[in-house]
């Protein structure tokens, strides 16, 4: 197989980005590509998903995992193969991610070299987190059973070619939250008629930033963040209702319910000293990514037969993004690992961001040791 393909199915997936649970021409360009292997392909997994089965012989079963969709991004780049779809751009490496598991597919169908089944999992909307929960809705582990999930993922400012993984939490869960606070407006120049709920949402803030600080373990990580402030209010008018957004990131499920109960406690309180009330919504948008020791031991292994022994981490940093291959490793133990794309250039989620080329080489090689470690003859 000529990495030249890879390259070409790379910017062909590059010109049509697609937002999540859309991705039509991503999942049938997909589907084409891999029925032109002779792998069998399931369309229409969770929507806009597919499936690629490699049979090998009897033996065990295990999934590897590429996401699909863009994000809303006005690309500025000049490129060649620059986004077609005016708004949408591959801005996050899924172009490349699929790519290279379509090398590999390309590899392990034609040369062979395992024995049991790898399933190809092209997973929809990973960007919102709905992707995965919506193929396993769909009866992913049921209609494709496996014993074990790995999945890839570029990563800028890591040396370009590197590997990298963790045994345990390696992203971060993330939650959403909602505070609207209900005082009573009024005319700017008659403060004493009203319960202003600005100065309210301000001592909340505030003291939301406490809850890490004071109540979760300094050895554990939890981010609290305050992203949004409306107002219903006017230069010369008191608001009646200031609503705060923002989001969590944990990962532990007690350290998540942690966070959830003082956000309500601390807005109801705040909102009771001052004769205000509040409604607290809060809400699960990603699972935190949980990698087993096994999958890693596995992972670690192939990522040293494909490239030099330092050039894989396995002990690397945790990070507090999130990731919607959580939600499989909920269910299926698993690995998720990093590849680097580049020390220099943009991050992920820029409009000037594009996929590194010469790293989908190594993408390819590391999913085939993996495959062939995974489910020896």
């Amino acid at each position: 197989m000529s990495i030249d393909d890879v390259r070409r199915w790379r910017h062909d997936l590059h010109r049509i980005p697609e937002l999540g649970l859309r991705e039509h021409k991503t999942s049938e360009y997909v589907a084409g590509a891999l029925g032109a292997m002779g792998v069998a392909v399931t369309r229409g997994v969770g929507g806009t998903g597919v499936v690629g089965t490699i049979a090998g012989g009897p033996g065990r079963v295990i999934g590897l995992r590429a996401d699909m969709d863009g994000l809303p991004l006005q690309e500025r780049g000049d490129q060649a193969h620059r986004s077609g779809h005016d708004g949408v751009m591959h801005a996050c490496g899924h172009d490349g991610h699929m790519a290279m598991l379509l090398g590999a597919a390309r590899r392990l169908s034609a040369e062979g070299g395992f024995a049991g089944a790898v399933h190809l999992v092209f997973q929809p909307a990973e960007e919102h987190g709905l992707g995965a929960e919506a193929m396993i809705a769909d009866g992913l582990f049921e209609r494709f059973p496996m014993e074990t999930m790995f999945g890839l993922h570029n990563m800028p400012g890591q040396p370009a070619g590197t590997i990298s993984t963790r045994v345990g939490g390696l992203m971060a869960g993330e939650d959403n939250f909602e505070i609207r606070i209900a005082g009573r407006g009024g005319h700017a120049a008659r403060p004493q008629m009203v319960v202003d709920p600005i100065p309210i949402a301000a001592q909340i803030i505030l003291a939301l930033q406490t809850i890490v600080a004071r109540n979760v373990d300094p050895a554990e990580p939890a981010v609290v963040s305050c992203t949004e402030i409306l107002t219903d209010g006017a230069r010369n008018a008191i608001p009646g209702e200031v609503v705060i957004r923002g989001d969590t990131r944990s990962f532990r499920d007690d350290v998540r319910e942690l966070l959830e109960l003082r956000i309500r406690q601390v807005a109801d309180g705040v909102c009771a000293a001052h004769g205000a009330s509040s409604v607290v919504t809060y809400t699960h948008e990603f699972e935190p990514t949980i990698n087993d020791p096994v999958a890693v031991a596995a992972a670690v292994r192939a990522a040293r037969a494909t490239v030099a022994a330092g050039m894989v981490d396995d002990d690397v940093t945790p990070w507090t993004a999130s990731e919607d291959f959580g939600a499989f490793l909920r269910r299926v133990p698993g690995c998720f690992a990093m590849l680097g794309n580049g020390v220099d250039g943009p991050s992920l989620h820029s409009p000037d961001y594009d996929f590194n080329d010469d790293i989908l080489a190594t993408g390819v090689d590391y999913y085939v040791n993996l495959v062939r470690a995974e489910l020896p003859r």
